[in-house]
């Protein structure tokens, strides 16, 4: 693998921080390397470079041992849709959705994406580093290294005992989606389904309400993005931490059961917690549309929507680089800056852009994780 370039400073002045993608799961996928440019893919680093993306979380997603994403030779190259987002039709019926996984696969599949983390930073000569406290993450927006924070989408790797929890906090896991689109053995997350409420099902489990207050004790962020409407209460009542969705959007807008209602952005806000912009044309769209030549302007109008809803302190970027199908506006990383003159075009000053870009990400971390 070729080294990168030692750190440099984000060229475009305003760093941005990313509350999620799943490159992780991309890059074996795609074969491509994380340090070379690629056409593929959403996002490695020359791209994350040039965009000025300063870092993101990092998702270890486990994919279901009978669920392969469709991956083909003859691909229409100007597609924005991730390898990993072709899986998501399996997700849509919660009548037929995949048994939960086995531990010891789900355990074995987490440990090699961790490790594949690693090897990253490794790799890097100094230009990417995992992160593990809000005082690494400033640094590294400060002087350029790439930071990335280790992120689960599900915790079926997690044993009903929380062993593997204490395990992988020690090894850098600071963020935890309880579940991705499926239910598992701590709750039940909300199928892919428009338009519909995200009130599908069931919430936490008692071993998914143990999962929340263990989580508090290490200081480990929830995520509440893929939670449905019943999970997302239980962990409002039980957790004493900001509530964070780090890859949601308004439901107001775009009624796709992934996005949030106004009564939980105002918990949301309430808690002085953080919801991410999640760039997905799904999830953004207000019919629904999968065209990837969506306007830009739809991307703000959430913007405008959750700043009015929960304060300009309180909304973050959570793009879902390479796990989603992105506008082609902003089709990788490199292209972050579009959004950033969206927002100026909208009227946005820049006191406002820098909270979004990375900011207001700083404050909920550092009262999550503490300094």
């Amino acid at each position: 693998m070729t080294a990168s370039p030692a750190p440099v400073t984000i060229a475009t002045g305003i760093p941005i921080f990313d509350g999620h993608n799943d490159t992780l799961l991309d890059l074996p996928l795609s074969g491509r390397s994380f340090f070379e440019r690629s056409d593929e893919g959403h996002l490695d680093l020359p791209r994350a470079r040039e965009g000025g993306l300063g870092g993101g979380f990092f998702a270890v997603f486990i994919r279901d041992p009978e669920v392969v994403p469709e991956i083909s030779p003859d691909a229409d190259t100007d597609d924005t849709t991730a390898p990993a987002a072709r899986m998501a039709s399996r997700y849509t019926d919660p009548a037929n959705l995949p048994p939960q996984m086995p531990l010891d696969y789900a355990q074995r599949e987490a440990m090699r994406a961790v490790a594949r983390l690693f090897r990253l930073e490794a790799a890097s000569d100094g230009a990417a580093m995992v992160v593990r406290s809000a005082r690494e993450l400033k640094m590294c927006l400060l002087d350029g290294a790439f930071a990335m924070e280790l992120h689960f989408e599900g915790a079926e790797a997690i044993d009903p005992d929380l062993d593997a929890l204490q395990v992988y906090h020690e090894a850098g896991l600071r963020s935890l989606g309880i579940t991705w689109s499926r239910p598992n053995r701590f709750g039940y997350g909300v199928p892919f389904q428009f338009p519909a409420s995200p009130d599908t099902g069931p919430g936490l489990t008692d071993l998914g309400k143990a999962l929340v207050r263990a989580c508090n004790e290490l200081r480990i962020m929830i995520d509440l993005s893929h939670l449905n409407e019943a999970g997302f209460w239980d962990v409002a009542a039980l957790s004493n931490a900001p509530l964070v969705a780090t890859h949601s959007n308004a439901h107001a807008i775009c009624a796709s059961t992934r996005n949030l209602t106004d009564r939980q952005l105002d918990a949301i806000r309430d808690s002085e917690g953080l919801v991410g912009l999640n760039y997905n044309v799904g999830f953004l769209h207000p019919e629904g549309s999968r065209d990837v030549a969506m306007d830009l302007g739809i991307m703000v109008d959430h913007l405008d929507y959750l700043i009015a809803r929960l304060g300009d302190d309180k909304v973050g970027l959570g793009s879902d680089f390479d796990g989603a199908t992105m506008p082609e506006g902003v089709r990788d990383a490199s292209r972050l800056p579009n959004l950033l003159d969206a927002m100026r075009a909208r009227g946005y000053d820049e006191a406002t852009i820098r909270k979004v870009a990375y900011e207001n990400w700083l404050r909920v971390l550092e009262k999550t994780w503490g300094e």
